[in-house]
């Protein structure tokens, strides 16, 4: 595993076509997993720093939808700002509070698949680490070309950013 630039805390690595990244978080596994299960939660994290994540549709549940949207509201961002990017998930195995696996991909404002962008499997594993969380993504693709497409978008630096909005909500919630 290689530390990313972005962020010494979040450990990546290509593996095929499949790319996994590792953070540890210091909070419980059982805060962690409801970041990710619970919708008030996970709007107030989600996405990159300067974004806002609306949640449109969330059924937390075996071929349960969640469809939201991120939009950049940092004016600093420059073209960003006022972009919306839309996201589709479909749930396929949830295990409180050890995993959940789901499929991911680019979509339209009506929960369509965006044409031309990959589709990802993820399996996020919560794992019990030093009284701490070790959260381990693994994203599949159905191509090497595919996660090159995503990596060559920014993933790694996205998913970075992401997490250390994750890592601000857990310490907030924590202190009270």
């Amino acid at each position: 595993m290689s530390n990313n630039n972005a962020t010494t805390n979040l450990k990546t690595k290509a593996e095929g076509r499949v790319l996994i990244m590792e953070r540890i978080f210091d909070a419980p596994r059982d805060l962690v997993f409801k970041a990710f299960s619970e919708p008030e939660r996970l709007a107030n994290w989600w996405g990159p720093r300067g974004w806002q994540t609306e949640n449109r549709k969330f059924e937390f549940k075996p071929n349960g939808v969640w469809h939201y949207c991120m939009k950049c509201i940092d004016k600093n961002q420059g073209e960003w700002y006022g972009q919306e990017s839309w996201g589709k998930a479909v749930y396929h195995e949830i295990v409180v509070p050890e995993k959940i696996v789901y499929t991911d991909s680019f979509a339209d404002e009506e929960g369509n698949a965006v044409d031309g962008m990959p589709e990802t499997q993820i399996t996020m594993e919560f794992v019990e680490h030093e009284g701490k969380t070790k959260l381990i993504s693994r994203s599949q693709y159905v191509s090497i070309e595919a996660l090159q497409q995503v990596l060559d978008m920014g993933v790694v630096e996205g998913s970075a950013s992401h997490y250390d909005c994750l890592d601000e909500h857990l310490k907030e919630v924590q202190q009270g």
